[in-house]
């Protein structure tokens, strides 16, 4: 489904961390010399240095599972926050702007909602390829456009319904467990999320290690479309910056479908989601801002994209490869 993915440079990664750790002033970077040590890695250069074309892809989702209630929002909630984005407005353009960072919009799945996946697959054979296929395109073209840093971003009703689902299914955890509050819900609209997701896990229990039929039946064709678009951003040596519990979930499938691009990614922020946080636990990464954000749109890794540049920017400096 997806090429070998070869790893960040690990010499290169360790000898950013050593010498770092070898300077007074180094080391008093923390975490930053972590993540300028994995910038480093991933340009595959002795001295970091700060992403200056990254781009925010931002992914839309249309949902069946919406129409039950599972959210603070009503579905066409949906069409709302896109027709934002393509204005330029929104929290991801804001949170963009302040980057220093393009944002593109995908709204191919936007209209037409796909199946409810507690009674149905969320789509069939020739949507799942068609997901498929343009993620692993838009990875394409961003990187042979010279992008440096792709920060994928979600945003549909239903979203953390559907991650849950994925999750529940693959890791077999119980619903319960692996539902948040979400869009922050009540108490019944809780229950009938859980509910929602409990019958689409019922659903796929007979091919849970089957990884592409469970997207088929309980994910949707954007969530397709972001873990090709991950997986192949890995494949290309583009490194990835994970924002909320949509795309987590998405990157964990990622792995799973391409092993070693979890290497490729570095969490941005952690929002309140269960299954969140242990999708970034089981990629092994640590998130650079601990927000308990929820907006989607990639909004929180876009607040954590200058921490990582002034990272690079820092330990460049400290390396003497850069002004500082």
């Amino acid at each position: 489904m997806f090429s070998s993915v070869d790893l960040p440079d690990a010499g290169v990664q360790a000898r950013v961390r050593r010498a770092l750790a070898a300077s007074v002033r180094g080391r008093s970077f923390g975490r930053l010399s972590e993540i300028a040590s994995w910038v480093a890695a991933c340009q595959g250069a002795d001295v970091p240095a700060p992403f200056t074309r990254a781009r925010a892809i931002v992914v839309a989702g249309n949902h069946g599972v919406a129409s039950r209630g599972v959210s603070a929002f009503m579905p066409e909630a949906t069409a709302v926050q896109v027709e934002e984005l393509r204005a330029g407005s929104g929290p991801a353009h804001t949170a963009a702007r302040a980057a220093g960072c393009t944002l593109r919009l995908v709204d191919d799945f936007a209209d037409a909602p796909g199946g409810s996946i507690d009674i149905e697959d969320a789509m069939d054979e020739a949507v799942f390829a068609q997901a498929l296929a343009l993620g692993t395109e838009i990875a394409d073209q961003e990187v042979d456009a010279g992008t440096d840093l792709i920060i994928p971003g979600d945003v549909g009703v239903g979203n953390t319904t559907v991650a849950a689902a994925m999750f529940g299914t693959l890791t077999r955890t119980e619903p319960a467990v692996a539902i948040g509050r979400g869009s922050g819900i009540s108490d019944e609209v809780w229950k009938v999320k859980v509910a929602a997701v409990r019958d689409a896990m019922f659903r796929a229990r007979g091919f849970a290690d089957d990884v592409p039929r469970v997207l088929r039946a309980v994910s949707a064709p954007d969530f397709v479309a972001l873990v090709a678009l991950i997986a192949q951003s890995a494949v290309r040596r583009t490194p990835v910056l994970v924002d909320g519990a949509y795309v987590a979930v998405a990157a964990l499938v990622a792995e799973k479908l391409a092993p070693g691009t979890r290497h490729w990614l570095i969490a941005g922020q952690l929002s309140p989601e269960p299954c969140h946080a242990a999708c970034v636990q089981a990629l092994d990464l640590t998130p650079v801002l601990a927000l308990d954000m929820s907006t989607g749109e990639g909004t929180g890794a876009l607040l954590a994209l200058p921490v990582i540049n002034a990272a690079a920017e820092l330990a460049g400096g400290e390396l003497g490869g850069r002004e500082g």
